[in-house]
């Protein structure tokens, strides 16, 4: 389906997007506006704290220390049940997490989840996303702390076919240190019984569709592949795809328009099955 031929519906006329770790809603700003072009209601809001924006939390990310999924969680489901009807809900890495976590919770018509990180139960942990992460991980002490990348560190997690000098631009645009303890928590989630990002992988819930990138460093194909699967037994449609080639940048690297496009009329055809 292009472009042209997506309108709202009824059902399904308005988006939230959801940011993830390292970003803020500004790194949604090329898809709003085309969404928006299309008629939809776009609504991206920031996670709890993070309202400054990058310049201001650059200078100050304190608003970041401690910040965890329960929180930012909740803060999406007020968010959402402040609408008027149930809108279909996207979401960026560790925002693609948020988005299983909303759903599960009975919230949206459709989910897309975009380079998502990993739900609890799924096990796979490539050489790639260890070597992304361990700028975090690496020190148990970050877990309370704002953590961020060098721009040799971004190239390689979220750039990583772009050359130096234009990863150094999307760097320098939309690039802010990381809440820790969210990625703590996410690593770590297999090994806590009452880990934030468990969800009911049985469970009847609005469609849900998982995009990868096939050069993601931070969440390689296999990972979402596994997420996918263990949906192999809701009654709910779940469905993958893969676009070779694209890193965790997705949303912005050229050709970003393909993906959006896809992510959209996806999720208006299947919005409330």
């Amino acid at each position: 389906m292009s472009a042209e031929t997506i309108r709202p519906t009824a059902e399904a006329d308005t988006i939230v997007l959801v940011h993830g770790l390292w970003m803020t809603p500004l790194s949604w700003e090329k898809w709003i506006e085309r969404f928006e072009g299309l008629g939809f209601t776009v609504i991206a809001p920031s996670w709890p704290g993070l309202e400054g924006g990058v310049e201001a939390l650059r200078q100050d990310p304190s608003p970041l220390e401690g910040l965890g999924i329960e929180e930012i969680v909740d803060h999406y489901e007020k968010v959402i049940r402040a609408l008027d009807k149930p809108p279909i809900i996207m979401g960026h890495s560790f925002g693609g997490v948020f988005t299983q976590l909303l759903l599960d919770r009975g919230l949206g018509v459709a989910g897309v989840a975009i380079d998502s990180g990993p739900v609890k139960g799924v096990l796979r942990l490539p050489l790639s996303t260890l070597k992304s992460a361990s700028p975090v991980l690496a020190n148990p002490g970050n877990v309370k702390r704002a953590v961020p990348l060098t721009p040799a560190q971004f190239h390689y997690a979220f750039t990583n076919s772009l050359t130096e000098a234009e990863s150094r631009e999307v760097y320098d645009r939309y690039h802010v240190p990381a809440a820790a303890r969210v990625l703590f928590q996410g690593a770590f989630a297999n090994f806590n019984p009452k880990a934030p990002t468990k969800v009911d992988f049985t469970r009847r819930r609005a469609p849900l569709l998982l995009i990868a990138g096939g050069a993601d460093h931070i969440v390689p194909p296999a990972l979402n592949k596994e997420n996918v699967h263990r949906y192999r037994k809701s009654p709910s449609v779940t469905e993958y795809v893969e676009f070779p080639g694209r890193t965790h940048y997705t949303v912005g690297q050229p050709g970003w328009e393909e993906v959006a496009d896809k992510a959209l009329s996806w999720a208006v055809e299947h919005a409330g099955e």
